[in-house]
């Protein structure tokens, strides 16, 4: 059982979501309806896992994503599922560019009538790993233009590198690609070659995918 905070303006779909945590078997701490109500619900109580709204008021703009920057200035180990609209990659940069991805999500509301995945999404952030939309990884790795580092890449590494993005590990890749782990550990590490990415650095399949979404700078 996780013990949830969560925020988002929209009545009815704060209700639901507040039903379908329950029913998941979760303890919704607190469901508020405004940036400043989040703020103040997870000073009061320290909760397991933050979920929240991108747009809440005053502003109806960005108020809820800058609430979870705020949190997780204060504290990097929170977990924080971000929910959004639209798939608004200027938005999902904003989350991932401001410290640690471990414990930090971002889904469409769309995913949330997906039980079974949102659910898994939760759990899968509040045990620290990374969790990106499929849809907003597909916008991320559209065939790029100019001298983005995304254009080094071959179509497959792309297929590979938006699979990554999901969360499959090599034998989920290889099964959904029709390929061998072998294909898929030499796809791996030609991304990770043509992104310069440090072998030393962490998770580099999650580096992989946060170098895109930090240098999609455009909504």
């Amino acid at each position: 059982m996780l013990r949830v905070i969560l925020a988002e303006d929209s009545v009815l779909l704060r209700a639901g979501l507040t039903e379908l945590l329950t029913l998941g078997g979760h303890r919704v701490l607190a469901a508020v309806g405004d940036a400043p109500g989040l703020l103040a619900a997870v000073a009061a109580e320290r909760p397991d896992v933050v979920v929240t709204d991108v747009r809440m008021p005053p502003g109806q703009r960005d108020e809820g994503l800058r609430a979870a920057l705020e949190l997780r200035s204060r504290d990097a180990s929170l977990p924080v599922l971000v929910l959004s609209q639209y798939v608004a990659t200027a938005y999902a940069a904003q989350l991932f560019s401001g410290g640690p991805a471990a414990g930090l999500g971002y889904l469409l509301k769309d995913r949330v009538g997906e039980v079974t995945e949102f659910l898994d999404a939760l759990g899968r952030v509040h045990a620290g790993q990374t969790v990106i939309d499929p849809e907003v990884v597909r916008v991320l790795l559209a065939p790029p233009t100019g001298d983005r580092p995304l254009g080094r890449l071959t179509p497959r590494e792309r297929e590979v590198l938006a699979l990554m993005a999901e969360g499959l590990n090599n034998q989920a890749l290889a099964e959904r690609l029709f390929i061998t782990e072998a294909s898929v550990v030499k796809h791996a590490g030609s991304i990770f070659s043509k992104l310069e990415l440090d072998p030393t650095e962490g998770n580099r399949r999650v580096l992989a995918v946060l170098a895109h979404l930090r240098g999609a700078g455009q909504p």
